[in-house]
């Protein structure tokens, strides 16, 4: 063949080796897929991208990577989800060739919706409009999507919020800066409310210490990638799980996780499924389970990826293996030694899950949960042992944070719940709930008679948590308590903590309690409605009697809802001469002398 008849493209594709890389959910340790990077044999991927460019075919290159990226990983017979990558350009330019990574796919027996196409950078110079459409019509064929380099390069926020990701991928350089640099820690930041808001999960990328692993798990990322944990190899990993991953990290200085009031959900702990048609033979699902021992057990779907039946590893293996097991099931339905799935949705918490594997029957209670989607399409699985280790390690969490002498939480309560409210676009209020002249009662009643008063307070409020559904309290110390509450649980909540009498020792004990009423666009987290709180605390607390008073951020106006003003004192005319006449200075001449 002459040298001129090589095409150039396929040429650049055949120095190319792949490497993978997996993603790892640190609270629980386990891989929930593999992102296969190309690899050339000499020089860099940016070098070989740059040549197809000179010839004018770049996309064709983007393509046949991702094609070639299919094939290695099934020359591995790898199950866990692939992570194959794709420009901005090639989706809004080029979408048709895309077909063939579909062909390749089909091929060697992968199915879309076990493919997630990170969709990176440049976007600059794409018309946004076309790129959506395109990521739409993915997102039709099955493919999951993310949006990969985000945080540092051209990736708009609005068109990440247009394309509607499953994922987005924190670029390597954002994470480099952590823990030390403010900027970094705020880009990650704001990058996770837009998740949060938007629905996506978090992966950071590049993660190389254990440091920048504390900083994020602090923040709430629990999806990483990076050589800290598992570097690139030839071959795709061959367990589930890392070990040493989901050790606990405990800074008290951190700042508190923004995780749902009720608990985290169950896709905090989700793992890959394996998927197998409804109409597998026990033969086949025999095999996959023999070549991969790190699988739990199968998942039958039916052909819109809907869970139809559960196959638990040990319990079909013992039936296929025993006397006349393979006789009796090799060709027939793998779906005669399957059980009905457990089937949860995205909105399902971690208790709830839970609760779920322990109420089912004995011999079924380590048995996975299914994860769907709102239209029933399997998303992955929920491990027992990682819910129940996960739940566990919560409990002792929040027991450490518990108050001792009221047995309620801290301000790290109150702060995720009002990030959560403000991510959900909520109206709400929080307060501060005070005792007035506290030490008084220390000092002259004993400090046994404060604690009783605040154990007492510290009742009220857990009785209106209670029964007010909408109402999170904390006691941050002292005699200072939190609340946050809907607006229509207000009025019932200060009633149940200022109308009845108080007394500590004999003495009469008030209250103040000051109200902020909060939206998304005039607060953006706890830190900033705090600081709003502390002015309007010393105003109730200028008022007589058990107070409420009532404000907005950027409002002058204070509405004085309980309280009156505290009387004034005596004031004396004052001297014309300048200054105030002191009764007691006989001497003084009396004002009428100067006015003659």
């Amino acid at each position: 063949m002459s040298a001129g008849s090589i095409d150039p493209v396929l040429a650049l594709v055949n120095e190319v080796r792949f490497a993978f890389q997996p993603l790892i959910n640190v609270k629980t340790g386990a891989i929930v897929a593999v992102e296969a990077l190309a690899r050339p044999t000499g020089g860099d991927v940016h070098d070989l991208f740059r040549e197809a460019a000179r010839h004018r075919r770049l996309t064709e290159l983007d393509v046949e990577l991702a094609r070639s990226a299919v094939t290695a990983a099934a020359d591995h017979e790898t199950l866990l989800p692939l992570h194959l990558n794709l420009f901005g350009g090639t989706v809004t330019h080029d979408l048709p060739r895309v077909e063939r990574l579909r062909e390749r796919l089909h091929e060697v027996g992968r199915r879309e919706h076990e493919v997630t196409l990170e969709i990176g950078p440049p976007f600059a110079r794409l018309d946004p409009a076309q790129l959506v459409e395109g990521v739409q019509a993915l997102k039709a064929d099955g493919f999951q999507i993310a949006v990969d380099g985000v945080g540092d390069g051209d990736v708009p926020l609005a068109l990440i919020a247009d394309m509607e990701p499953g994922m987005v991928k924190l670029d390597r350089g954002v994470v480099s800066g952590l823990p030390d640099s403010a900027a970094r820690r705020a880009v990650l930041e704001a990058v996770r409310h837009l998740c949060e808001a938007a629905d996506a999960d978090l992966v950071a990328e590049g993660v190389e210490n254990d440091r920048q692993l504390s900083a994020l798990r602090r923040t709430g990322v629990r999806l990483v990638q990076g050589n800290l944990l598992a570097p690139p190899a030839r071959r795709p990993p061959t367990t589930i799980t890392v070990p040493g991953v989901a050790a606990e990290v405990t800074d008290p200085a951190g700042q508190p996780v923004n995780t749902l009031a009720a608990g985290p959900r169950v896709t905090e702990f989700l793992s890959p499924a394996t998927l197998l048609p409804v109409d597998a033979t026990a033969d086949k699902v025999r095999g996959v389970l023999a070549d991969h021992p790190e699988i739990s057990g199968v998942v039958l779907v039916d052909e819109h990826n809907r869970p139809q039946y559960t196959i638990d590893r040990n319990r079909f293996l013992l039936a296929v293996t025993g006397p006349y097991g393979h006789a009796l099931h090799a060709k027939r339905p793998a779906s005669r030694l399957a059980d009905e799935p457990r089937v949860v949705t995205t909105a399902t918490t971690a208790i709830e899950a839970l609760s779920l594997v322990t109420r089912s029957d004995q011999y079924r209670m380590y048995d996975d949960a299914i994860v769907v989607d709102e239209s029933g399409r399997c998303l992955g699985a929920v491990r027992a042992g990682h819910l129940i280790r996960g739940m566990a390690d919560l409990k002792v969490e929040e027991a450490a944070a518990l108050n001792p002498l009221t047995r309620l939480p801290g301000s790290d309560s109150i702060a995720r719940d009002v990030g959560r409210r403000i991510a959900a676009g909520d109206v709400f209020a929080v307060s501060w709930l005070d005792i007035d002249e506290f030490k008084s009662v220390n000092d002259g009643a004993g400090f046994s008679a404060g604690d009783d008063l605040i154990r007492s307070i510290g009742r009220v409020l857990t009785d209106a948590a209670t029964s007010l559904p909408s109402v999170r309290v904390g006691h941050v110390g002292g005699d200072d308590f939190l609340l946050v509450a809907d607006l229509d649980d207000l009025v019932p909540l200060s009633e149940l903590l200022l109308d009845p009498p108080r007394e500590a020792g004999g003495v009469p004990v008030t209250l103040s309690l000051a109200t902020l009423v909060c939206t998304q666009s005039t607060v953006t987290g706890y830190d900033e409605a705090s600081r709003l709180l502390a002015p309007l605390k010393h105003r109730a607390k200028d008022l007589t009697g058990s107070s409420w008073v009532m404000s907005r951020p950027g409002s002058d106006h204070v509405d004085v809802l309980r309280g009156k003003p505290a009387p004034q004192p005596f004031a004396v005319p004052d001297d014309p001469a300048g200054g105030i006449f002191p009764a007691h200075d006989p001497d003084r001449r009396r004002p009428q002398s100067r006015l003659r």
